[in-house]
């Protein structure tokens, strides 16, 4: 062993020199308990072997593995298994030295819900037998048809667009189909057949959607040629407004085609990737191509990857730096993306990856993963456009973090904050919220390393208080907040040792609000014997104006106006906005939820869409519907007084 062996503990060397050549994943923690490393490996012992045996000096590696006190291994069948189990640690651990891509949001999906049905003998057509168009985000049911996914919202809607101008696909909700008496606006602009009164049969509604799912699913000269046939046999039979109606279809159509100049028909589903590494920052950016359509592209930036930067300094074999580490951050990219996304069957990648990567994610999808690497023609277009949106994706990412590295020096100039580690500065800021009193919520939002840090966030519902004092608001969640961690901290001073895993106290604590609410927080903190000089309160200025704030002190000193160009007051400003946005939102949902009870009419069994509309229409809502009396709802059409009290009780 070398000297770095020096460093660990006797226990952990010889878990080290027992392990076993076998493929595996070794995860690393260090004295706190703190997962720092998740890793893979052909051979277990071979790999957690030149750790230890190797001197890192001191680089990140060498730094991560000075931390090392103990090991967990997990011995696996083969690399792709041991692959896929790395990056399901990692998506589920969030280790501090791998890279690590965070998921922001479900894809959308456009969504075709309803019965297609092509009999022509449909008594009563109702809105499922009409299929509709809609957005949608979430998981997928069997009953339904989804395309996608798109790669943003905006996406979703210019193909949901599509789909009327060409198709005159409907797209309302079904209670507002069943009470339709006469067409609206969309049929009028013909971007609707209008099924809901009768001006089309279920027969060709249903040719219009199996038309649709070809066209997306990239069929479109299929749909064409149907088209053109038909209109050929109506103008044949002399049914020359049927024929005018699809001559309109084929025209639309075929402007479409002609607009999709970056279509390939013979690249139904596509995936191309582009990585760009910058500045300590890298990004990965996605386009894709559904039903030969491309159809946009999303940027994502992992975190860790200056670890991953080090790592790849002290570890790199023969490639050059560069490519080293973008194929690093690629490889990532694909093993943790597509543990929940479809895998489509081709990758258009900007560097090579790994056979073992690509047969795990064959082995996982159940699709054959074709990769390509050297792409030419329409594929190399897509490759160029991607590599090009990674670079400005990236130039923009790097001057925001500079603009915003230039806020968190000014405010910690502004307010004599320590400047040592601006990065972990870290700022927590209180907002409350209400209306008239009603359903109380108070917000505590978290700034650190440059950025609002969402996964931190907090609600706190405001109980026990008389409804609208604000102050007493403020008094209970800064008790909550910091009521535990003052004790420990306390505890700590008589004993002089800090329990691992001890959270620990901003270095700003800004509550939105003038001189009340910070002598109310000043109270809290002399009770938890905390320090008063974290406490900044932010106080309208003149008129209420953004711009003319001021930061009150619960410690004594003067009031202080940064100026309305202050990069400090642009900081303090954003995190309070934020902070307020936070509060807004859950009280709003809090409130709908004491008003109804939680409960939703859809979810009633008894209650379908025809009576559910009634409903809403008698009381003028869903908040209506939940102050209404049993008695009340029964007197609705077509509601029972069981089914009204069975009502009355889901909503209450």
């Amino acid at each position: 062993m070398s000297p770095m062996s020096d460093l660990h503990p006797d226990e952990l060397l010889r878990e080290v020199a027992a392990l076993p050549h076998l493929p595996g994943v070794y995860r690393y923690f260090d004295a706190d308990g703190q997962l720092l490393y998740v890793g893979k490996a052909i051979s277990l012992k071979k790999r957690v072997s030149s750790y230890f045996q190797k001197n890192h000096g001191g680089t990140r590696i060498g730094h991560m593995v000075s931390k090392i006190v103990r090991m967990e291994t997990t011995v696996v069948r083969s690399e792709a298994e041991a692959l896929l189990l790395e990056n399901n640690l990692i998506k589920t651990l969030n280790p501090k030295y791998n890279i690590l891509f965070r998921d922001d949001k479900s894809y959308p999906y456009l969504k075709m819900s309803g019965v297609r049905s092509t009999s022509a003998h449909v008594e009563l057509p109702g809105p499922t037998n009409f299929t509709r168009v809609s957005y949608y985000r979430g998981a997928v049911e069997k009953k339904h048809r989804y395309f996608g996914p798109y790669p943003s919202a905006w996406a979703v809607k210019e193909a949901i667009l599509l789909m009327q101008k060409v198709f005159r696909l409907r797209t309302c909700e079904d209670p507002v189909f069943s009470n339709r008496t006469r067409p609206c606006l969309l049929y009028q602009i013909k971007r609707c057949s209008a099924p809901c009164v009768g001006h089309i049969s279920v027969q060709d509604y249903a040719s219009d959607v199996a038309n649709a799912e070809k066209f997306l699913r990239g069929d479109a000269q299929d749909v064409m040629r149907t088209l053109e046939q038909r209109m050929m046999a109506h103008a044949e039979k002399l049914e020359f407004e049927q024929a005018a109606e699809l001559r309109n279809q084929v025209a639309a159509l075929s402007s479409v085609l002609h607009q999709q100049s970056m279509d390939n028909v013979e690249d139904r589903d596509v995936d191309i990737l582009a990585v760009k590494v910058q500045g300590g920052k890298a990004c990965v950016n996605l386009a894709m191509v559904r039903g030969g359509r491309h159809l946009g592209d999303r940027p994502y930036f992992p975190v860790h990857v200056d670890a991953a930067i080090g790592f790849a300094e002290d570890d790199v074999s023969g490639a050059p730096l560069d490519t080293a580490v973008e194929v690093e951050i690629l490889e990532a990219f694909l093993a943790q993306h597509y543990l929940n996304v479809p895998m489509p069957g081709t990758l258009i990648l900007s560097e090579r990856v790994s056979k073992s990567l690509l047969l795990a994610l064959t082995e996982q999808t159940g699709v054959k993963v074709n990769a390509v690497h050297q792409p030419r023609e329409q594929r190399r277009a897509w490759l160029d456009m991607a590599l090009t949106n990674a670079g400005l994706q990236l130039a923009r990412l790097l001057a925001e973090e500079g603009s915003q590295r230039a806020r968190t020096r000014a405010l910690a100039e502004a307010l004599d904050l320590p400047l040592e580690n601006l990065d972990d500065l870290c700022i927590e800021c209180f907002d409350i919220s209400h209306t008239a009193g009603e359903a109380t919520q108070a917000s505590c939002v978290v700034f650190q390393n440059h950025a609002m840090q969402n996964a931190q966030y907090r609600r706190y519902n405001i109980e026990g208080i008389t409804p609208g004092d604000d102050y007493a608001a403020m008094r209970q969640v800064l008790s909550r907040r910091y009521a535990k961690l003052a004790d420990v901290l306390r505890e700590s001073r008589l004993s002089g040792e800090v329990p691992a895993g001890t959270g620990r106290m901003p270095d700003l604590v800004l509550v939105d609000g003038g001189k009340g609410q910070v002598a109310m927080a000043r109270e809290v903190f002399e009770a938890l014997e905390l320090d008063l000089s974290l406490i900044v309160g932010v106080e309208k200025g003149e008129g209420r104006k953004v711009g003319l704030e001021e930061l009150v002190f619960a410690d004594g000193r003067d009031k202080v106006y940064l100026g309305a160009d202050s990069a400090a007051l642009m900081l303090v400003a954003q995190i309070r906005d934020e902070a307020h946005r936070f509060a807004i939102t859950g009280m709003r949902a809090q409130r709908a939820k004491v008003r109804l009870g939680g409960g939703k009419l859809e979810e009633i069994p008894g209650v379908g869409p025809k009576r559910r509309a009634k409903l809403l229409q008698r009381f003028g809502g869903v908040r209506g519907v939940g102050l209404a009396s049993a008695e009340d709802i029964a007197t609705v059409d077509g509601i029972s007084r069981e089914l009204a009290e069975e009502i009355y009780r889901a909503l209450h």
